[in-house]
């Protein structure tokens, strides 16, 4: 008789990794609290050159882009099917452009066009076809993160400046090969975040080929809520801004 391997389970959770994508996105919330103090008038903050929230947003961004390759590890290891990624991939890519949307509305100079929703979309396309290059990801992964510093302080700046301007322009800066930022709310651009997230999904690889893994390791029940919490971090990215901004606006009125 010929057997039969049973179907691998996608409904499988990670609570481990929950739990990080969890912390993140609480350490997010309170970073967009404060961003929103300032915005209100409450607070007077530079979270634009201040290295104390700027070094926060870089981390809390590594952090999710590293829990997002540690999801497609998973995900690529129980079969995941290419319908059931294009169908999560279109949730993302539609909330990235809701993003857009709301950030032309209250922020028409300034607005998100390349965010961490929409640099996401674009990184999960490339780790999904890449998944499987085992130890090479490492490699990439640091290449990734190193490029757009080398090509700052070397290929773009032995370019004419009409060039320099091309790879600045919103029509390339979503590559990440820039001389200075452009002025938006929110650029995750591929380069260097991409490699952040090919760690996500090397270091998942590695995890899962462990006969006792880390991923999987049971959590104390103190961490639990934030595996609860990870487990819906899309949804929750979406609403906490708006019911944030909202209890502002109602405390800025009942104040006035």
């Amino acid at each position: 008789m010929t057997r039969h391997n049973p179907p691998p389970d996608l409904s499988l959770r990670f609570d481990a990794v929950d739990a990080l994508r969890g912390f993140a996105m609480v350490w997010m919330t309170a970073f967009h609290f404060c961003f929103d103090l300032v915005q209100f008038g409450y607070s007077q903050q530079n979270f634009y050159n201040d290295p104390l929230w700027t070094w926060q947003r870089t981390v809390i961004v590594s952090l999710f882009l590293f829990c997002a390759g540690l999801g497609q590890a998973i995900a690529v290891n129980q079969g995941q099917s290419w319908s059931r990624f294009w169908r999560r991939w279109g949730q993302l890519m539609a909330c990235a452009l809701l993003v857009t949307a709301g950030s032309w509305f209250m922020y028409p100079q300034s607005f998100i066009y390349f965010g961490v929703l929409h640099g996401m979309a674009l990184m999960w396309i490339i780790v999904r076809l890449t998944a499987h290059w085992g130890g090479w990801l490492w490699i990439l992964g640091a290449v990734a993160i190193g490029m757009p510093w080398l090509a700052a302080e070397t290929l773009l700046t032995a370019l004419p400046v009409e060039f320099q301007a091309i790879f600045n322009s919103p029509f390339l800066n979503w590559l990440g090969l820039i001389t200075h930022k452009p002025i938006t709310e929110d650029y995750v651009p591929l380069l260097p975040w991409l490699g952040v997230m090919w760690w996500g999904v090397a270091a998942g690889r590695w995890g899962l080929r462990r006969a006792e893994t880390p991923l999987s390791r049971r959590l104390p029940g103190v961490l639990k809520p934030l595996a609860k919490l990870g487990r819906w971090s899309l949804s929750y990215y979406m609403l906490h801004q708006p019911v944030m901004i909202g209890v502002l606006m109602v405390v800025g009125g009942l104040a006035s």
